[in-house]
C-alpha cells in the first residue's frame, strides 16, 4: 500500500458552469482539469493520480496528458447524480484508493498550487502523522467580517451588548470551508465515514489561493486571475 494518492474527482453534466473542468481555459486546452493535473504530477512525493470520473471529455484529456502517474477508475452513474448523497461518495473512495492516506482535491481551486499542496502536506506529515495534534486536515478560509444570521436576527461572531461595532480584528474568526483539498487516512474514512476525523487542523488559504469556480461569472473571473498571474 502506498503512502499518499491523489483523488480528484469530475463527474459530467455541470449544471452551473457547463463543462467547467475541460473548456479551454485562459488558452489552456483542457482547462482546469489539465492545469490541475499537472499541479499534481508535479508534487514528487505523491506516485499515484486517481480520477474518478463518469465523463468522457475527462477521459480524453487524461488521456492526453499522457502521465504515468494518473489512474482512471470509471464512476458508477448512480454515484455522478444531482441526487447523489455525499456520504454514498464518500463511502465509495476508499475501495479503490489503496493508499494510506488520501488527498482528495478539485480542478475547480486552479490556484491551489504545487506550491500550497506541498506545504499542506508538510503540514499533514508534521501536525497529523508526526505529532498527532490532529487527525485530518481540511483546506479553509478565514472570515473575519460581521456575519448576521436572518434566523436569530443577530450577529452570531459578537456580542453587540458589550460593543455594537467593533473592529473587524476583533471579531471572533469562522471559517468557511472552501472545498480546495481534505487529507485524511484511509482508515478515518473506513472508521468514520467521513473524508475528515474527529480532529481535523484547519489549513487557512488566503482568498487568492482558495478561489473556487462554482458559477459562470467564477470561471470569467479566474481566467482573469490566471492570466495575470501566470501567463505575463
Amino acid at each position: 500500500m502506498e503512502k499518499y494518492c491523489f483523488f480528484l474527482p469530475t463527474r459530467k453534466g455541470s449544471e452551473r458552469v457547463k463543462n467547467k473542468n475541460t473548456r479551454l481555459f485562459a488558452g489552456v486546452e483542457g482547462g482546469i482539469l489539465r492545469i490541475k493535473l499537472e499541479q499534481l504530477a508535479a508534487v514528487e512525493r505523491i506516485n499515484t493520480i486517481i480520477v474518478s470520473t463518469n465523463d468522457e471529455s475527462t477521459m480524453e484529456v487524461v488521456q492526453s496528458y499522457n502521465c504515468p502517474k494518473i489512474k482512471i477508475i470509471p464512476r458508477p452513474e448512480e454515484l455522478c447524480l444531482s441526487s447523489t448523497v455525499i456520504e454514498d461518495f464518500i463511502n465509495y473512495i476508499p475501495t479503490i484508493a489503496n493508499a494510506e492516506h488520501i488527498f482528495w482535491v478539485h480542478a475547480t481551486a486552479p490556484f491551489a498550487d504545487v506550491e500550497i499542496l506541498n506545504k499542506a502536506l508538510d503540514c499533514y506529515e508534521q501536525e497529523v502523522i508526526k505529532e498527532k495534534n490532529f487527525d485530518s486536515l481540511l483546506s479553509v478560509t478565514k472570515l473575519q467580517q460581521f456575519i448576521w444570521s436572518k434566523e436569530e436576527n443577530k450577529c452570531i461572531n459578537c456580542d453587540r451588548s458589550i460593543v455594537k461595532w467593533p473592529r473587524t480584528q476583533d471579531l471572533n474568526p469562522l471559517y468557511e470551508i472552501n472545498h480546495a483539498f481534505y487529507i485524511n487516512s484511509r482508515e478515518n474514512y473506513l472508521k468514520y465515514h467521513d473524508r475528515i476525523g474527529e480532529r481535523p487542523l484547519l489549513y487557512e488559504l488566503d482568498k487568492r489561493h482558495a478561489f473556487d469556480i462554482d458559477w459562470e461569472e467564477d470561471f470569467l473571473m479566474a481566467e482573469m486571475m490566471y492570466k495575470n498571474l501566470y501567463q505575463k
